[in-house]
C-alpha cells in the first residue's frame, strides 16, 4: 500500500490532516502485507518526519521510493527500509511517468544498489516492460524488479476493459516478469493499478508483490482506509 496521495493531500494545506502516520496503521488493519512511501526531492507530499515515523511504528515491511541521487542514498541507508526501489524522478511529472533508464547509467545504477546492499537494504528497480531495462538490472544486481504497469492500465481504461491493447500491455507485462524470475529476481508490479485492471495482473504467474496506492487512497474517501485496503486485498487473493 503506496501512502504517499495521504501526505499529498495534507500537504495542500501544509498541515497536520490527514495523517499518512494514521492512514499507515488503518492500510496495517486492512491487511496491507507493506507500505510504501516515495520521498521525493522536493518533499511535495511524504516528508522526512513521516518516513523516520513509519521506520519506528511500522509492523508490516516500509519499502522506501528513493531517486538515485546521494542525499537519497544516505537518506536511505539511515532509515533502513526493509527495501529501497530506486525510480526516476521529475520536477514538472505530476506522478511517475515511467520506468528508470538503468540502461542509460548502468555504472550510476549498480554503484546505488552496491551502498544500499552494504548497509543490508535489498534494492529493487522500477523499469518498463523491456527487455534490455530487465537485463540490465540484473547486471547492476538488483534483487527484485518492479514491471511499470502504467501503460497496461491506461490502455484498460480507455478500451473499458481488457481490449486488445490493454492484452497486449498485459502480455508484455507477463513476459518481462519471466525474464526477471529468470534473472534470479523477484517479479513485482505496480503503478495505476486499480479494483477494475488489477485481477489480470494479479495471476500472472511468478508474480510476488502489487504495488498499489492512488486507487486504495481514492477508494478510501467513500469506505475508509481499512475497507478500502481489504476490499483490493481481497480481490487480489481472489
Amino acid at each position: 500500500m503506496n501512502i504517499d496521495h495521504v501526505a499529498t493531500l495534507r500537504q495542500a494545506r501544509r498541515g497536520i490532516d490527514p495523517d499518512p502516520i494514521v492512514a499507515a496503521r488503518e492500510a496495517e488493519c486492512g491487511g496491507a502485507d507493506g507500505v510504501t512511501i516515495h520521498l521525493r526531492e522536493d518533499r511535495r507530499h511524504v516528508q522526512d518526519a513521516d518516513a523516520l515515523t513509519l521506520r519506528e511504528t511500522l509492523r508490516v515491511g516500509l519499502n522506501f521510493e528513493m531517486a538515485t541521487t546521494r542525499e537519497m542514498v544516505d537518506f536511505a541507508i539511515a532509515l533502513r527500509p526493509d527495501s529501497a526501489m530506486l525510480v526516476p524522478e521529475g520536477r514538472t511529472e505530476i506522478t511517475t511517468e515511467g520506468g528508470l533508464d538503468i540502461v542509460a547509467s548502468p555504472d550510476a545504477i549498480a554503484a546505488v544498489i552496491a551502498r544500499l546492499a552494504g548497509a543490508g537494504i535489498p534494492a529493487s528497480v522500477f523499469v518498463d516492460a523491456s527487455e534490455d531495462q530487465v537485463r540490465a538490472a540484473a547486471r547492476a544486481g538488483a534483487g527484485i524488479c518492479e514491471i511499470h504497469t502504467g501503460a497496461y492500465a491506461n490502455a484498460f481504461a480507455e478500451e473499458g476493459g481488457l481490449g486488445p491493447a490493454a492484452a497486449a500491455e498485459l502480455k508484455a507485462i507477463a513476459a518481462m516478469g519471466r525474464v526477471a524470475i529468470d534473472l534470479g529476481m523477484k517479479f513485482n508490479a505496480g503503478h495505476g493499478l486499480n479494483e477494475a485492471n488489477v485481477r489480470a495482473v494479479a495471476v500472472l504467474p511468478g508474480i510476488y508483490e502489487l504495488h498499489i496506492g492512488h486507487a486504495i487512497v481514492s477508494q478510501s474517501i467513500f469506505h475508509g482506509m481499512r475497507e478500502a485496503v481489504a476490499r483490493m486485498k481481497r480481490l487480489v487473493e481472489r
